[in-house]
C-alpha cells in the first residue's frame, strides 16, 4: 500500500508559479513511476506528467510541454511538479498518483494504483 499526500497548491496570477510536492508513504517510492493528473471544473481527469523509476524518463501533456517539469526525490520519497508560466486554464484540481509499474500508456489514470487526494491550483487572469 502506497499513500500519498500532495500540497503546494493555491492561488496565483497568469504567468507565475507554483511548486507542488507528492509526500508518498509505505510501499518502497523509488521502485514506482509517478504521474499527476488534473480535474478542471466540468472537465474529465487529464494526465499532466509522469516520471520512470529513476527519474531518467518524463513524460507530459501537450498542454503543459515546456512549461511544467515534473521531478522526483527518491532519498525524501516525494514527488514534485513545477508548474511556470501558468494559464487560467491550468486551474484545476492536481492529483499525484504512482503506479507499480510502467506502462507505455502511461497516460491511463487506470494505469496507476494509488492516488492522492488532490490539492487545487488556482490561476487569475
Amino acid at each position: 500500500q502506497v499513500q500519498l499526500v500532495e500540497s503546494g497548491g493555491g492561488l496565483v496570477q497568469a504567468g507565475g508559479s507554483l511548486r507542488l510536492s507528492c509526500a508518498a508513504s509505505g510501499r518502497t517510492f523509488d521502485s514506482s513511476v509517478m504521474g499527476w493528473f488534473r480535474r478542471a471544473p466540468g472537465k474529465e481527469r487529464e494526465f499532466v506528467a509522469a516520471i520512470s523509476y529513476s527519474g531518467s524518463m518524463t513524460y507530459y501533456a501537450d498542454s503543459v510541454k515546456g512549461r511544467f517539469t515534473i521531478s522526483r526525490d527518491d532519498a525524501k520519497n516525494i514527488a514534485y511538479l513545477h508548474l511556470n508560466s501558468l494559464k487560467p486554464e491550468d486551474t484545476a484540481v492536481y492529483y499525484c498518483a504512482a503506479a507499480r509499474r510502467f506502462w507505455s500508456d502511461y497516460w491511463k489514470a487506470g494505469r496507476y494504483d494509488y492516488w492522492g487526494q488532490g490539492t487545487q491550483v488556482t490561476v487569475s487572469s
